[in-house]
């Protein structure tokens, strides 16, 4: 109910409050700032490069030349809006809830959830298939938040975002099925690159558990939405999702309300209703969680989603396209370690303008790379960042190339493979 979660909400006052404003390090003081720390988390994600590039990563569609259809970025904006509506009825920080989702997925790959496949199952090459996960875009959002997204200080040097604990904290924790009732957060401040594995645990604040519920509230209708603009469901998927409401809803009160012109869920209703349910069933004794009614539907429409949509042959067409993308590129990097020891990296790409003059970049601002370009050199003044990759190291030199591909956008990738390809 409204305002039931306000003593427990990461205020000063919580006994929480000194370990989730924690930052590794001092952040600079202007001395005429008016925001709270996690207001100004929330504007240095927004100002980052990752976050900009979001609006050409894939959500579910690759690529998508419609306009109209959901990118990652209008995916965060989603988020965001659920997150933040939910936190201020309940009485939560909705600061920190708008920090944490503007944020949360800065470290996926192009080609959306089968792009950040491809970049693990490179990474599991040396270990095997069944290796633990080595790449996941929640650990990676993490990771570029600490390590590879700077900002200008005043006095004009790079320095890393250097967010709050408890905004790092729901970057590598905003994994989580919606098939799990009752989500509370986790007692103690631990250190985050102990995680190994997405979703292991819940996040350090309810905040952060908000983020994690609203994550998939908000594109529950929305892809379903989108598959209907491409024409990828057809009348037996029209007929499932009539059998799914009615089975869970029923077709009186919240199923006609979730269910338009016999065809189609309203997403704009049916996050509504999910929102409010929500708000209505939680308690901090109980935690997030839907009514049993909302609880089953959620289940039913995400089987739908996997089987009408995102296993649809035409995203299975385009994964082909795609991992063939990656494995490219990848190739084409790796190759080039050697020339990077001995700071030639532009010689062994210079038949690649594109790839060559941004992966040398990448190499000058994050690695110990010395080019023997004195223009490059005179870069390096400008950063204030620790050195993250070792290019005499062969596993560091495979982490770099990875994290550099995570970065791209669907269309940069696309434009560096058929710069590759193109004789």
């Amino acid at each position: 109910m409204k305002d039931s979660f306000k003593e427990a909400a990461c205020i000063p006052q919580s006994e929480k409050w000194e370990a989730a404003t924690q930052r590794l390090s001092p952040l600079y003081n202007r001395g005429n700032d008016i925001r709270s720390d996690f207001e100004r988390d929330y504007t240095r994600l927004l100002h980052s490069q990752a976050y900009r590039r979001l609006r050409h990563k894939t959500q579910v569609f690759f690529a998508p030349h419609n306009d109209h259809i959901c990118t990652r970025m209008e995916h965060v904006g989603h988020v965001a809006s659920v997150a933040t509506t939910i936190a201020k009825y309940l009485g939560l920080n909705d600061q920190l809830t708008s920090a944490i989702a503007i944020g949360h997925d800065i470290g996926h790959a192009p080609f959306g959830h089968y792009g950040e496949d491809c970049l693990n199952s490179l990474m599991e090459q040396k270990e095997g298939q069944n290796a633990p996960k080595k790449f996941w875009h929640e650990r990676n959002s993490l990771f570029f938040a600490d390590y590879i997204e700077t900002l200008a200080d005043p006095n004009g040097f790079q320095k890393s975002l250097n967010l709050t604990y408890a905004v790092r904290d729901g970057l590598i924790c905003h994994c989580g099925e919606i098939d799990q009732q009752g989500i509370k957060p986790r007692t103690d401040n631990i250190d985050l690159y102990t995680i190994k594995r997405p979703g292991l645990l819940q996040p350090f604040t309810w905040e952060g558990c908000v983020v994690k519920v609203a994550d998939k509230v908000a594109f529950l209708g929305r892809d379903i939405e989108d598959a209907r603009a491409y024409h990828i469901l057809d009348m037996s998927a029209y007929r499932k999702l009539r059998e799914i409401v009615g089975s869970t809803l029923g077709f009186e009160g919240k199923g006609q309300k979730a269910f338009r012109s016999g065809k189609a869920v309203n997403t704009t209703v049916l996050i509504n209703d999910l929102i409010v349910d929500l708000c209505e069933q939680s308690s901090p004794e109980k935690g997030l969680c839907f009514s049993n009614e909302y609880f089953a539907f959620i289940k039913e429409l995400k089987h739908f989603s996997f089987t009408h949509i995102y296993d649809h042959w035409r995203l299975q067409e385009f994964q082909k396209y795609a991992k063939n993308i990656l494995e490219t590129i990848y190739i084409t990097l790796m190759k080039t370690q050697v020339y990077a020891q001995h700071g030639r990296e532009s010689s062994a790409l210079q038949n690649f303008k594109k790839l060559g003059n941004t992966f040398e970049d990448w190499l000058v601002k994050y690695s110990n790379y010395q080019p023997n370009s004195q223009k490059d050199r005179k870069h390096i003044m400008r950063y204030d960042t620790p050195q993250v990759f070792d290019i005499y190291n062969d596993e560091s030199f495979q982490k770099c190339v990875i994290e550099y591909i995570s970065g791209m956008t669907d269309q940069f990738a696309i434009e560096v493979y058929e710069e590759i390809i193109t004789f």
